[in-house]
């Protein structure tokens, strides 16, 4: 079983924006990978998802988020 967990930000291995795993499940019947994690992410101003397979991320630094 993979490390990553469900709220955890992550990477791909080879780079790109951080993400946050939305949820963790088998997505092999829409197509994608059968150990996959949907990941969300904003693009300037618009949310993005996609779902990769959990042998393509790391785990990133943790983001922190202060109050207002």
């Amino acid at each position: 079983m993979s490390e990553i967990q469900k709220g955890d930000v992550v990477q791909l291995k080879s780079g790109g924006p951080r993400m946050t795993v939305q949820d963790i499940g088998d997505y092999g019947f829409s197509g994608g990978p059968n150990d996959g994690a949907l990941c969300v992410w904003f693009e300037k101003n618009k949310a993005e998802e996609k779902v990769f397979d959990l042998a393509v991320l790391v785990k990133s630094a943790s983001a922190s988020v202060s109050s207002l």
